[in-house]
């Protein structure tokens, strides 16, 4: 159960025990305690400063839509992680396939890859993972 519930959220190995244990050994309550402490964890978070990052661009195979997306964290080491980057993509995935108005619309937008959960809840699951503060900076879409 430690091993699916990890796969499952990517959270750390004493975070996934302690969830289990606290759940009575279901996964659907431990899953939803590890997300209530990673919103927690975030809200914590949410007023530092976020100085770096990076601006990821997608542009979709019929190549009429592109986008650039920069997505800001505190320091240059998380910026560079798998994890970020694979957040500031499945971002700009995002705003190409929904072309939002501006960042308070898209982090209110179901996530294209998952209904349940917005964009915002994708954003602080990654803030949960990484332990820093992540913010959406802005985005441009261009279309033919």
């Amino acid at each position: 159960q430690l091993k699916d519930l990890r796969e499952k959220t990517q959270a750390g190995f004493a975070d996934c025990k302690n969830a289990l244990e606290e759940a009575k050994g279901d996964m659907k309550v431990a899953t939803e305690i590890l997300r209530k402490k990673g919103f927690e964890k975030a809200a914590k978070k949410s007023d530092r400063e976020t100085g770096q990052g990076l601006v990821e661009s997608y542009v979709h195979q019929t190549g009429r839509v592109g986008v650039l997306v920069s997505l800001l964290c505190e320091t240059d080491f998380v910026a560079r992680t798998d994890e970020f980057k694979s957040l500031a993509h499945e971002i700009a995935m995002q705003v190409a396939a929904m072309n939002p108005k501006d960042v308070s619309v898209l982090l209110k937008q179901e996530y294209i890859r998952d209904g349940s959960q917005t964009i915002n809840d994708l954003v602080t699951s990654t803030i949960a993972k990484l332990g820093e503060n992540i913010k959406v900076g802005s985005f441009s879409r261009e279309e033919i």
